[in-house]
């Protein structure tokens, strides 16, 4: 597995490989299209602007499930195919999704018989590939459970399960899974033009962000996969195009473990102004969120707005004890979802349930919406899509019981280093090799230098936020100790990058800069 991104660019720069699927995205959609191409066999090139995942990918509520909301909405067919999505993402990556119980409170007498009948019908829907059964709770069960509930009014409570994850180490998995594959996956490499011949798309133009240098690109199919910034590409083919995409931010917040100190998360299916409200445990935390507001912008680094901030203190505060408050916040996080306002006429519409995937006159696969949990069937049909459009020749897709890097039989999760799954001997190792290695890199953050060496020498690392948002968790578990540790994992990335004292000034106040967008 190549895992140099300098080797890579060199091979790309040469010319010498005739890409079947080029892949314009790096985020879940993208690098789940990388590793269904590349696991059937096709010549695959992933290009990602920033670092995989930086957008919208790193910044869900964390969870892989089937979407109750759609239950209520009567949409069947889309919890029947996310529930079955998310028992093969148990199975195929268990280090990084584990089952997770919820618990919904119930304080109206009509709550328990109705959310008890709906988690029962969830439970129904999953078949085969359930993860546990659902029941009615008392009132001590439920306080049993979560000792910090509002028991104010409280008759009892609905227990279901679901999944959970961490989203951008999945990403950072599935773009090692798709290099085991045979495929070339780049960060820091933005599109900035489609080639065509013909009234044909051909390629793309490509700028590596780090020297800036162009490069041009031939393949047989180009796929869009760039979530909030699909409409960008689109007018690349068609500048007079109208926008197909509208963005939601939603926004979460990060508090320490006291708020929540069971096994258990909470959701509330239904707060004042009718918004779902998760409260989930999380790397010895605790997420809050999420927020549903309508923005007219479509950005790398969204800023949580400060009515969406008080919205989820507010709530957390109706039905947690302890009352958190602004001091209480470790982080705050906000992403931007892209929903599909209107499509084309002139585009051909091959799939549309909650993931919509259309191909341009000039042959552009763009597939967008979708959520993590649906990410492999997302690739699925869009690889689909790409052997009809490339006219490439058919193989069949092997994703379903495809096991994602880190695979290993058994996941101790009092392991702090499980999340790297079978990975983690190999850190072990660097630090029975080197025992400075074990040094936390900051005394309120779980994380040591051996991993921020291991992330930059095998995980495709570039940039101190890339270690300290993405491959660690560190700006998301606590935004003043990842700013407060940024000199020390600069100092320990130039070690290994051969990178001077300016690279690493230049870093520590370029990650500042982004991270104090997530302190409270």
């Amino acid at each position: 597995m190549e895992t140099d991104r300098n080797k890579m660019l060199e091979s790309l720069k040469s010319g010498s490989t005739e890409w079947d699927v080029i892949i314009i995205g790096g985020g879940a959609t993208g690098l789940g299209a990388a590793v269904d191409a590349s696991s059937r066999g096709y010549k695959t090139l992933l290009l990602e602007q920033h670092d995989f995942s930086k957008g919208t990918s790193s910044r869900s509520t964390k969870l892989v499930h089937g979407g109750v909301r759609y239950l209520q909405q009567g949409n069947i067919s889309l919890v029947l195919e996310a529930l079955r999505e998310r028992g093969l993402l148990l199975k195929n990556a268990p280090h990084i999704a584990t089952t997770q119980s919820f618990i919904v409170p119930n304080y109206k007498w009509w709550e328990r018989p109705f959310y008890g009948i709906g988690m029962k019908m969830y439970d129904l829907l999953a078949g085969k590939l359930g993860i546990g059964s659902s029941k009615h709770l008392s009132k001590k069960e439920t306080v049993e459970n979560i000792p910090t509930i509002n028991t104010d009014g409280l008759r009892g409570g609905t227990l279901y399960y679901d999944g959970q994850f961490d989203d951008s180490r999945l990403a950072v998995n599935l773009a090692q899974t798709a290099l085991e594959n045979g495929a070339t996956i780049l960060n820091y490499t933005k599109v900035t033009g489609l080639m065509s011949a013909d009234d044909k798309i051909t390629g793309v133009t490509v700028t590596d962000a780090i020297s800036g240098e162009q490069i041009k690109v031939e393949g047989k199919t180009v796929v869009n996969a760039t979530g909030i910034f699909t409409d960008d590409i689109l007018k690349m083919e068609d500048p007079d195009r109208k926008n197909m995409i509208v963005t939601s931010q939603g926004v979460h917040v990060v508090l320490d473990k006291k708020f929540l100190p069971g096994k258990s998360a909470l959701m509330v299916p239904k707060t004042d102004d009718g918004r779902v409200l998760f409260a989930v445990p999380w790397h010895d935390k605790v997420i809050v969120g999420t927020t549903d507001t309508p923005v007219d912008y479509h950005i790398l680094e969204p800023e949580a707005l400060e009515e969406e901030i008080d919205f989820i203190l507010e709530h957390a505060a109706k039905y947690l004890d302890g009352n958190p408050t602004r001091d209480d916040v470790r982080s705050i996080f906000a992403g931007l979802r892209p929903l599909v306002m209107s499509t084309d006429s002139k585009d051909t519409s091959a799939i549309s349930r909650d993931h919509t995937l259309l191909v341009s006159p000039a042959g552009l696969i763009t597939i967008t919406g979708g959520k993590w949990t649906t990410y492999r069937k997302m690739a699925e049909d869009t690889i689909n899509q790409a052997i009809k459009t490339g006219g490439l020749q058919h193989k069949k897709c092997v994703t379903e019981n495809l096991k994602i890097h880190g695979w290993q039989e058994e996941t101790d999760r009092t392991d702090p280093l499980h999340v790297y799954g079978s990975d983690s001997s190999a850190i072990k190792k660097l630090i029975k090799d080197r025992p400075e290695l074990e040094e936390k890199i900051h005394e309120r953050l779980p994380y040591t230098k051996a991993e921020v060496v291991w992330s930059t020498r095998n995980e495709l690392a570039v940039t101190v936020e890339d270690i300290l948002a993405r491959r660690t968790r560190s700006l998301l578990l606590d935004a003043k100790a990842s700013i407060d540790a940024a000199p020390l994992v600069a100092k320990l990335m130039a070690e290994e990058q051969g990178k001077n004292k300016e690279w690493q000034t230049e870093q520590v106040q370029e990650f500042t800069a982004v991270a104090k967008k997530y302190v409270a």
